[in-house]
């Protein structure tokens, strides 16, 4: 069964900005041990690409990290263009993705409901 190209191009973008972070960052005001790269979704024509992040904090640092992430997207764009041999260089659109706050908060009100009674296993006679 083939792969999908754009799903394959989408992993590597997802990686080699994930691993870009740590170096982009590296000095800032802002730690890349905060940001999470979630997912990145290229167009067809692999001219522009969104890269979904998460960011560990409330909703003013989200919003001041992603800030700071977008002032650096060109050197995004040159690391992807070194590292991932692609015929275009896709232009990097960067948006906060929330699916991570999201579980946290339905596995936070799975853990408050009660628990159902563990029933015997149908080989077995209740007493």
């Amino acid at each position: 069964m083939p792969v999908n190209r754009l799903e394959r191009v989408n992993s590597l973008l997802k990686r080699v900005i994930g691993d870009a972070m740590f170096r982009v960052l590296l000095g800032d005001e802002v730690s890349a041990g905060l940001v999470t790269v979630t997912g990145v979704s290229c167009g067809k024509d692999l001219r522009n690409a969104t890269v979904r992040i998460s960011v560990f904090g409330e909703e003013p640092e989200q919003r001041r990290v992603l800030g700071h992430i977008i002032r650096h997207a060109h050197e995004f764009e040159r690391i992807v263009n070194r590292e991932a041999r692609l015929k275009f260089t896709p232009q990097l659109r960067f948006v906060l993705d929330h699916s991570l706050e999201k579980g946290d908060h339905v596995l936070a009100i799975l853990d408050t409901l009660p628990q159902a009674p563990q029933s015997a296993p149908a080989g077995e006679a209740q007493q």
